[in-house]
């Protein structure tokens, strides 16, 4: 499984001969990004907020895209496939769980802001069981995975890094990628990260833009 990082929380993955693109959002946004994102197979959105959307860009993709009903409710223009927590996608051999996630609140989220419905995804090749769940907070659950992309940055949105680190240990996992770290309005405390991922002895990798990683 190889797994390109782009800004925010977007994340290219390649796996049995299968390419997903979760969460292609506007933040920092570049148009050398789109040679890449056009290979997707699909595209998987958690939830509706711009950062994880660029609707200007993926509805010209032509890439069956799937996300929840808010989302469509948000972009009415664009087709999505609806997909709720519980449902399995199946790509060939590839295997794809649609799971619960949590989008927290505070008060700049008001009205249109709120995030009702949000989901991650579990992606299985077979191999290398990828859990990507972004902007939650903690909650109880069972999932198991290898790899974690988690949010590290707090503010009543998301986990911080210490929850985070609770929560990569509940999944059994052996490497995390931090994510949700490009909003200066919402700027990521990088040594209180470093701080508890070393004090939970979490293996972390915090990709630059464009880097890609193999498991």
């Amino acid at each position: 499984m190889k797994i390109r990082k782009y800004p925010q929380s977007c994340f290219l993955i390649e796996a049995n001969n299968k390419i997903v693109l979760v969460d292609p959002g506007m933040l920092k946004f570049q148009s050398e990004f789109i040679d890449d994102w056009c290979r997707a197979d699909m595209i998987l959105i958690t939830h509706k907020h711009s950062d994880h959307i660029n609707a200007q860009v993926i509805k010209d993709l032509n890439i069956p895209i799937y996300a929840t009903k808010e989302v469509q409710d948000t972009y009415p223009d664009i087709k999505f496939n609806i997909v709720e927590d519980g449902n399995n996608l199946v790509f060939d051999t590839l295997k794809i769980e649609v799971v619960k996630a949590v989008h927290g609140y505070n008060p700049k989220l008001k009205g249109k802001g709120e995030v009702l419905f949000n989901v991650g995804y579990i992606i299985d090749d077979g191999k290398v069981i990828s859990y990507i769940t972004i902007c939650t907070l903690c909650f109880s659950n069972d999932y198991e995975a290898y790899i974690v992309a988690l949010p590290v940055t707090g503010y009543g949105l998301t986990m911080s890094s210490y929850e985070a680190s609770l929560f990569a240990i509940d999944l059994k996992a052996k490497l995390v990628l931090p994510s949700h770290m490009d909003n200066s309005v919402y700027p990521t405390d990088l040594k209180y990260m470093e701080k508890n991922f070393k004090e939970f002895n979490i293996n972390y990798k915090v990709l630059d833009i464009l880097e890609d990683i193999e498991v």
